[in-house]
Order: C-alpha cells, then sequence, then structure tokens
C-alpha cells in the first residue's frame, strides 16, 4: 500500500433473473484520509468484460482478454471512506464459481503513482456458503475392500500372509537398469516421503528387495513376487523395475501408516502392465508461472501415479516461458506482465513485473529428472493461434500491411502467426531446432486450437493465398469478417471456413519442418484440419469430446482422450459457487473423473488408434496454490488410474478408500 494512501477492491456477481440483467459490480473504497481523484482503476481475472458492455458510473478505457482498465465519470473525486460503484453489464461469460471474478487491481494516479490493492473474492448473489479451497482429504476406512493399498490398481494382485510391517527396503539391484531404477527410486520417496525411510542402508536392516532383469515382458510391465524376508522385483526394462518399486513403495506406505487397516504381504505375486502406453499429465505455465522446483515436485507425483507423458504448455497468448538463443526478445518481453508492459497484469498477476521463464539449463535438468523418472517431456510452442506474447515480442511477424482487428475467444486481439508470411516460418525451424535439441524424445507438440474464425482477414497476403488455394468466392467471405470482433467461433467449428484453409497450410508447413528434423508432430484436435500432415509421425489430443476423438482415429490418426468435460482439470468439482475453478465444459467431481471410460463407443478399428488418456491442468483460476490442490487432487490420481488399469478392474469403492494416502503437491488440505 503506498504511503498516504489506503484502498481495497470488492467485486459482486448478479446472474441474470427475471426483471434483472445481469451485474458484475466493482467497488473501490477509499479506507485513508486523502481524497483521490483523476485515478483509474485496474484489475484481472478469469472473468472477461466484453468491449461492448455498458459500464454505469464509469467509462470503460482498455480491456485485453481478462485485463481492464475503467475510471469514474469526469470530475469524480473519491472522498475518505467513501466507495465508489461501477456496474459492467456485459461480460464475455457469465461467473459460475467464486474463483471467476477480479482477483487483483491496482489504482494509477496522474502523477504515475501506481497503488496495489486488496482484492477479496467475488461475491455472488445469494451464495453465502464458505468458499472452498484445498484438497478434499479422503479418509482411509478402517477396514478396506483390499488388504494392500496400490493406486493405481494392477492387473493381478495374487498376495498371501501378512508379515510384520519392514521399516523400509535394502534395495539390491542386479545390473545397469536395476541400478538405475533403484536409485531413481530412493531419491523419489526422499523427496515425496522425507521422514518415513522407506529406503534404507543394509547396516539398518531393511528388508532386501531384489531387483532383476527378465526378458520378455511387456516394455513397463513389471512383477513383484514376495517371500517372508525379502521381495523381488522382475522386469524387462528399466521402466518396469521402477514402477514396480513404485508399486512396493505404495504397499509399505500403506501398511505403515494404517497397519489395522492394510498388510504387508509374505508371499504371492503381483504381475502389472498398463492399458494404454500414453497416460498424461499437461500443464499450463504461461497463464501462471510454476518455478524449475515446482515443475520437477509434478513430475514426481506423476511418477508415484504412473504417468509417463508430462505435456508442457510453455506459450500461450499470455506469456512465452521458454529460452531460445535465436529470440531473447521472447523471454525478455514475452515472459514478463505488469502495468505499462507489453503484456498487461492478466489472471491476478498485479501492476509490478509478474512472470519468468526456464532456461535451458533449467530444462535439461527437469528433462533428466523426468527421464529417471519413466517420464517423457513432451514440449508445447502453441502456433498459429495463442500467439499474442510472440507477437508482441517479436511484431515483425505480422504481415506489414495487415489492416483492421479480429479477436480470439479469450479476448486478444490479432493474435495467430500469419500462415503467408514467409518469416513466420524462419521463425518457426530457429525454435524447432531449439525445442528439440532440449528435448531429446524428439516430440514437437505445435498446439494449432482455437484459431479465431476471422483471424487475417484484413492481411493481403493471406487474402491472396485464400484465393490461390480455394478461389476469389472464399476470399471474398473472408474479407467480410474483418473487424467482426463479437464472431469468436474458432476454426476448429467450422472446418470448410477460410481459415481453417489458412491454418491447415500453415500445420502442413510447419509438420513438415518437424518430420525433416526426424521428429512426431503433435497436436490439439485441429491439427486434423484438412489432413495435410502424415499420420504416421503425427498424434492429436482431442478436447472436446469422444465422439471427435473417435472420428479422428477412424481418418487414422493416433489419438489421446483429453475431454473437457472430464480430464481438465481447471473444471471445478461441483456446480457449487463455493468451488474453485472454471465451468464453461461443466464439472467433474473425483468420481465422476474416474469413472469415465475412454474407450466406450470406439469400434475396433478406431481403437487401434487410441493410445491413452491425459490430464490438463489449465492454469487460469490458479493464482492461489491452494486451488491448485483442490482442482487437481485426487482427479490426477483418477485419471492416472484410468490410464493404467483396464476397465473391468477399475473401482470407486476400491479407489476412494485408498487415494487418501497419496501425495499432493503443496499440503493444503481442505478443512474438515
Amino acid at each position: 500500500m503506498t504511503a498516504g494512501h489506503s484502498l481495497s477492491l470488492v467485486t459482486t456477481w448478479t446472474p441474470a433473473s427475471e426483471g434483472e440483467s445481469l451485474a458484475y459490480g466493482i467497488e473501490l473504497t477509499n479506507n485513508g484520509d486523502t481524497a483521490l481523484k483523476d485515478f483509474t482503476l485496474g484489475f484481472s481475472g478469469p472473468a472477461r468484460i466484453d468491449p461492448h458492455a455498458t459500464l454505469e458510473n464509469g467509462k470503460l478505457l482498455k480491456r485485453l482478454s481478462n485485463h481492464t482498465l475503467i475510471a469514474p465519470p469526469d470530475g469524480f473525486v473519491l472522498e475518505p471512506g467513501a466507495t465508489w460503484k461501477a456496474i459492467a453489464r456485459g461480460l464475455s461469460y457469465g461467473l459460475r464459481h467464486w474463483s471467476d471474478g477480479a482477483n487483483s487491481g491496482y489504482v494509477a494516479l496522474a502523477d504515475g503513482t501506481i497503488i496495489t490493492l486488496p482484492t477479496a473474492p467475488t461475491q455472488g448473489k445469494g451464495h453465502n456458503s464458505p468458499l472452498l479451497k484445498g484438497a478434499v482429504k479422503f479418509k482411509v476406512p478402517a477396514k478396506a475392500p483390499v488388504p494392500v493399498s496400490i493406486i493405481p490398481w494392477p492387473k493381478s494382485v495374487a498376495t498371501t500372509g501378512a508379515r510384520i510391517v519392514p521399516p523400509g527396503f535394502d534395495l539390491q539391484p542386479q545390473g545397469e537398469d536395476a541400478s538405475k531404477a533403484a536409485a531413481a527410486f530412493a531419491t523419489l520417496v526422499a523427496d515425496l516421503f522425507p521422514v518415513e525411510a522407506i529406503v534404507r542402508p543394509a547396516s539398518e536392516a531393511g528388508m532386501p528387495v531384489n531387483i532383476a532383469h527378465k526378458p520378455g515382458l511387456g516394455a513397463e510391465a513389471y512383477e513383484v513376487s514376495f517371500a517372508d524376508n525379502a521381495a523381488t522385483v522382475s522386469a524387462t526394462t528399466r521402466q518396469g523395475m521402477f514402477y514396480g518399486l513404485v508399486t512396493l513403495g505404495h504397499i509399505l506406505r500403506g501398511a505403515k501408516l494404517y497397519p489395522q487397516t492394510f498388510l504387508f504381504p509374505t508371499g504371492g505375486t503381483i504381475t502389472d502392465e498398463p492399458g494404454f502406453t500414453y497416460r498424461g499429465c499437461h500443464l499450463d505455465v504461461a497463464r501462471q508461472f510454476y518455478t524449475g522446483a515446482e515443475v520437477s515436485r509434478l513430475i514426481k507425483l506423476m511418477a508415484w501415479n504412473k504417468l509417463n507423458k508430462f505435456h508442457w504448455h510453455l506459450s500461450e497468448d499470455e506469456a512465452w516461458r521458454l529460452e531460445i538463443d535465436a529470440y531473447p526478445e521472447l523471454t525478455e518481453i514475452g515472459a514478463w506482465r505488469g502495468h505499462g508492459k507489453a503484456l498487461p497484469p492478466l489472471l491476478g498477476s498485479g501492476p509490478q513485473p509478474t512472470g519468468g521463464y526456464y532456461s535451458k539449463a533449467v530444462v535439461r535438468e527437469i528433462v533428466a529428472l523426468a527421464d529417471s523418472l519413466a517420464i517423457t517431456v513432451i514440449p508445447e510452442i502453441d502456433v498459429p493461434g495463442h500467439s499474442y506474447a510472440v507477437l508482441q515480442s517479436l511484431p515483425q511477424l505480422r504481415d506489414p500491411n495487415e489492416i483492421g482487428e479480429y479477436q480470439s475467444v479469450q479476448g486478444f486481439p490479432n493474435n495467430s502467426l500469419n500462415p503467408a508470411y514467409e518469416p513466420v516460418y524462419t521463425f518457426m525451424e530457429k525454435v524447432i531446432d531449439e525445442v528439440l535439441e532440449l528435448f531429446p524424445a524428439g516430440i514437437f507438440h505445435l498446439g494449432a486450437d482455437e484459431v479465431p474464425l476471422a483471424a487475417w482477414s484484413g492481411s493481403p497476403l493471406a487474402l491472396d493465398m485464400i484465393e490461390k488455394l480455394g478461389g476469389p468466392a472464399l476470399r471474398k467471405k473472408h474479407e467480410a469478417q474483418l473487424n467482426v470482433l463479437g464472431n469468436h467461433h474458432g476454426a476448429d467449428e467450422i472446418e470448410g471456413s477460410p481459415t481453417a484453409l489458412l491454418q491447415s497450410e500453415f500445420i502442413r508447413r510447419v509438420h513438415e519442418i518437424i518430420a525433416s528434423k526426424g521428429a512426431i508432430t503433435g497436436g490439439w484436435e485441429e491439427a486434423g484440419h484438412g489432413d495435410k500432415v502424415d499420420k504416421s509421425k503425427t498424434f492429436l489430443i482431442g478436447w472436446r469430446n469422444v465422439e471427435i476423438n473417435a472420428a479422428l482415429a477412424e481418418r487414422g490418426y493416433d489419438m489421446v482422450v483429453s475431454p473437457g468435460q472430464r480430464y481438465y482439470l481447471d473444471m471445478a468439482n461441483g456446480q457449487a459457487w463455493a468451488e474453485p475453478g472454471a465451468g464453461w465444459a461443466g464439472w467433474s467431481g473425483p468420481q465422476e473423473t474416474y469413472e469415465f471410460e475412454s474407450r466406450e463407443g470406439w469400434t475396433e478399428h478406431q481403437l487401434k488408434h487410441l493410445l491413452g488418456v491425459q490430464a490438463c491442468i489449465w492454469s487460469e483460476s490458479m493464482t492461489d496454490r491452494a486451488i491448485f490442490d483442490r482442482l487437481v487432487f485426487p482427479r490426477l490420481s483418477a485419471v492416472a488410474e484410468a490410464g493404467w488399469t483396464l476397465p473391468d478392474r477399475k473401482s470407486w469403492t476400491r479407489f476412494s478408500a485408498l487415494v487418501g494416502l497419496m501425495p499432493i503437491m503443496y499440503g493444503n488440505w481442505a478443512e474438515e
């Protein structure tokens, strides 16, 4: 708070009802002893005031996506103890949950002084329940439906007997792969459970665990056999050995922490392998920045859940997060937000410079960590849409003769790389080269989602390309979209549109660059527009619904299922206003997420192209890390079990009895 000034911001939400239009209330209170005049108020949060909104008792000065700058009426003075109340009567979408509203604000005075405001959660009319944060703690019952605690549940559990719970394990690897698996497991449990001493040196009498190579098992398969005084983990690969050790770790923790509920076997065998080869978790680090340590923590939690693909969403309209030597402007400009910067405060970031990026050294550390834990890192640079931060950093990538304006569904103007402008491909090739050098898995995810329907409608180069590819009538149709700001449909919804035609040409060229480097192209489902890619070198992630996923599989695309309705972990856990999170795709509680079956409705031919499933952590709502814990856990484990455990082996009753043992990201638990 600036000396001499004390202000606070409250926002309210009144949904539309009979006789009353919706109202997004903004209330600025002067708690100090100095009157204010000639000031502006900036605020941001997931909710977006529409550019054509009516603002009562105020003036809408600027709106960029979820950042809004308003001013009181001319001549207004905010006296000490008084409150200025303005009401917006137009939003891009109605608020559904308390986290949708403004979660940061500031006042800018005429002399350049910036005052950061304390901002209370948005108050919803008729909603008085306590606001919910922190992960729901699933209580471990006194009697569980199974004798051992393991998530995801294995293919076969045939254990017998019960012994005194060992204090920890004495790992005894045989061979290089076994040694690597043992070292990775020991480091993992020391980081996740530092006081539990799951792995002990031989001098402390830990139970011997032999780790041995066994030929002929699947790439991620393993066997665990028990004897009175020892256990053996057998697998063909390092990954399988690691997963067998993780299973042993789960069993030990359950038996140690809940000895009346779970046991440690004396005999029998666990035989296991995953149902899907792709079991992913995505993290959007552009809307909110997560430090390298936070990303590493999430990767460790993924490993404990036997997830094997980390989809790292590194660029967006809101920020660019990866160091690129060829274009230092991307991180010098595109990684930071703040008042007066190329990117304003967005999604809860305040007026002060806020943000960050990952240096190449940090990326290499994270990739090496993930590899040790049997996780492949898939980088995403989201193009051609969602590129506002890129174009603010490198304006030379725009067609210099482009006129007019179009807007994305998220409210960013002119945010897409132009498929008809040749320097764009020089940029893409340099970025692809540097990204593939950092990420040795040889996969480049190019995004390709949500290009606005009116994109490039004011670009002569783009219009010429449309005429060349589709004829004069199609060009004229696209020219008519110029400055149609209310048209927010994505090209994914109208596949025959001029924009979809341009986008498919962009995807074809970028895919050819990726393929020429010997790499695989990943994309969201829109990357399938026009079938311009080599399907043997491409996979798609479907986000709208399973029917579209299955249709793309029918066309020959390898698919990963991640429907917003069930696997987007930014969606709220329930319909209540008190729940945090988004609501555009609906809501999905832990049980709904767990019980969703990605294979349902697919033909035998289509199933051959179903690679697996992925949880997506989009970060718009996650300014508060307690919100992150509530939204991600235990739903991440629910998706993990869906990716590993075959449908006939799944059981919500069992899962809900065991999931209370699973660790979470930040340790924020909901109040009992």
